[in-house]
């Protein structure tokens, strides 16, 4: 009968070692996952902050690693006060719209649908992760409602449509200016003297082309270019 109770004690004995291993198994895991998430988030801002340190100070010249440190110590949060410009020859870069990705990655679209006007945008190894640079001799644009009837040729450096299309009055190039003086296609003189001359044709009094509300509804039938508006 003793033995029998020894080894019951026994039993019992290991029974509550292994349920106190595993409390405290279980505990350890749990409190160590916690900091350990907080030292793996420590180490993702640090990560980050060398990052951005990259971006801010090789590329243009931001801040030292120094300050970013020190900031980071403080519990402040990295934020980047630069970004890289890219190269000068993608001035005129439209990311989804670059022909030469469409040519690059031999794309198969139709050209009967126009599908090569469509947007394609490149898979993310080969996007580029920087600011499209002004074209040389950037001024800021002039201000609103100016802008409608003029802009800075610098900023826009493309004079061939005034060139092609001189004899239709949509852009002429004064000086430094790309003008638009609003004629359309076929009324040079603006839209208000192309509906005052459609009244004379009717013969309807003081060129009027309502008829002195008569008229409610006009159809300008055009391509789109040389309408009213």
């Amino acid at each position: 009968m003793r033995g029998r109770s020894d080894g019951g004690q026994k039993k019992r004995l290991i029974t509550s070692l292994c349920a106190v291993a595993i409390f405290l198994g279980f505990l350890y895991v749990y409190y160590g996952s916690i900091f350990g998430s907080s030292s793996n988030g420590a180490s993702a801002l640090e990560y980050g902050g060398k990052s951005l340190r990259k971006i801010g100070s090789s590329y243009l010249g931001g801040d030292d690693e120094s300050s970013t440190k020190s900031g980071l110590e403080d519990g402040d949060v990295v934020v980047p006060k630069t970004f890289p410009v890219c190269d000068d020859r993608h001035s005129e870069l439209i990311p989804c719209l670059d022909r030469n990705i469409i040519y690059q990655m031999r794309l198969k679209l139709d050209l009967s649908v126009m599908e090569h006007y469509e947007r394609h945008c490149p898979p993310p190894e080969r996007r580029y992760n920087c600011l499209i640079p002004p074209p040389p001799g950037y001024k800021v644009p002039i201000k609103w409602p100016q802008s409608r009837d003029e802009v800075w040729k610098a900023n826009i450096p493309h004079t061939h449509l005034a060139h092609e299309k001189s004899d239709q009055n949509w852009m002429v190039v004064k000086g430094e200016k790309i003008v638009f003086p609003g004629g359309g296609t076929h009324f040079h003189y603006g839209a208000d003297k192309y509906i005052a001359s459609i009244a004379n044709m009717l013969n309807f009094s003081h060129n009027n082309l309502n008829n002195e509300g008569r008229v409610r509804t006009v159809l300008d039938v055009g391509c789109g270019v040389a309408s009213f508006g």
